[in-house]
């Protein structure tokens, strides 16, 4: 399953759709909450500690069942494994494993944690300060985090590009443009282009199937900000898909239909619009389908089967851990005209690939 968590609220969806992770809880009361997503329906268990957690903290469910979390400490970005003990009567609920932390050293650096690792095991962290980036592997590690990658520039985003965790792409901000950049952790950080459209765009890669290759991408190459598509490897250019253009700016994709392989068009892909509403699309269909979102849909994510079945999570009061399952509806045929003048063909967008080596 494809998965990719939307910074809109706290709730993030491990690679492999086992497990989600979120804050739960209102004000100065939220703790963790796990949800496990296999089985005949989900179930969600609160991880509790003895002091509610701030509103700012992160989490990110491993494949194993533990949550890992990121608190702000004073000076110091903490790290943590959550999971529950299993424990009775008034003994405590939720065990914690600390895992050390990051203390910034002269110069203002932002750290958040990046998308889950395909592995499931491991978790990285991006601190970006005034003179570069690194990447932080602050899970999986013997001796506590330990740094895996240096970048020139400020980096944002992050989007695993393979199964096993080696190849990132971030979305670098050097000599004022923003590119998207593949970062080899394999290679001790070794850093490729990955998308250069124009030479003054900014180009920021949203998301990626490593299946089928398929990349959405956010660029304003076309002279506005636009929603694309592109095949990594490819020679064919990122198009632009016109039925798009009109939510380009805002709308964030979340979600692409995993195992087509060697069928990037066909694959689905669900966006959360500006608005916070639901559309779905495949890169072969010509309109988007508008859906109405969950009443309680947290945070603009979910995931998607191999066969076709979006899930979206939600929680209301009558229905605290919920999915909603919804297909994507079939296209229907382009009309015939035999007057009909062919569209002219799109401007050349060359996709470069990073080298998988």
């Amino acid at each position: 399953m494809t998965a990719c968590a939307v910074a809109v609220a706290p709730f993030t969806i491990a690679a492999d759709g086992s497990y989600a992770a979120r804050l739960a809880g209102n004000g100065d009361a939220r703790y963790p909450e796990r949800w496990t997503l296999t089985g005949p329906e989900p179930y969600a268990v609160p991880l509790p500690l003895a002091q509610p957690e701030e509103a700012d903290s992160e989490v990110l469910p491993l494949a194993d069942g533990r949550v890992l979390i990121h608190r702000r400490v004073a000076d110091r970005h903490a790290f943590a494994l959550l999971y529950p003990t299993g424990g009775a009567g008034a003994g405590p609920r939720t065990g914690q494993l600390e895992l050390g932390s990051l203390r910034p050293q002269g110069e203002e650096v932002r750290v958040t944690l990046l998308p889950p690792a395909p592995d499931g095991r491991g978790a990285f962290a991006l601190a970006v300060g005034d003179a570069g980036t690194t990447v932080w592997r602050v899970a999986g590690t013997p001796f506590g985090p330990e740094p895996v990658a240096r970048i020139p520039g400020r980096c944002s985003g992050g989007v695993w590009l393979d199964r096993t965790g080696r190849l990132l792409a971030l979305d670098r901000e050097l000599h004022g443009a923003v590119k998207a950049v593949a970062v080899d952790l394999g290679r001790g950080g070794e850093v490729s282009p990955l998308l250069q459209i124009a030479e003054g765009s900014d180009d920021r890669l949203l998301l990626a199937d490593p299946d089928s290759g398929l990349l959405l991408i956010r660029s304003d190459a076309p002279g506005e900000q636009r929603l694309g598509w592109g095949v990594l490897g490819s020679a064919r250019p990122v198009r632009f898909p016109e039925c798009l253009r009109a939510d380009g700016a805002t709308a964030t994709p979340f979600a692409v239909q995993p195992g087509q392989a060697l069928m990037p068009e066909s694959c689905g892909v669900a966006l959360r619009l500006g608005d916070g509403a639901l559309a779905l699309w495949r890169p072969c269909d010509r309109q988007v389908f508008r859906l109405g979102a969950p009443v309680g849909w947290l945070g603009g994510t979910g995931l998607w089967s191999a066969q076709g079945r979006l899930q979206l999570p939600y929680a209301t009061a009558e229905v605290p851990c919920g999915i909603l399952g919804m297909t994507l509806p079939a296209a229907p045929p382009p009309p015939v005209r035999l007057d009909a003048v062919p569209a002219p063909a799109p401007r050349p967008v060359p996709l470069q690939q990073a080298p998988l080596r």
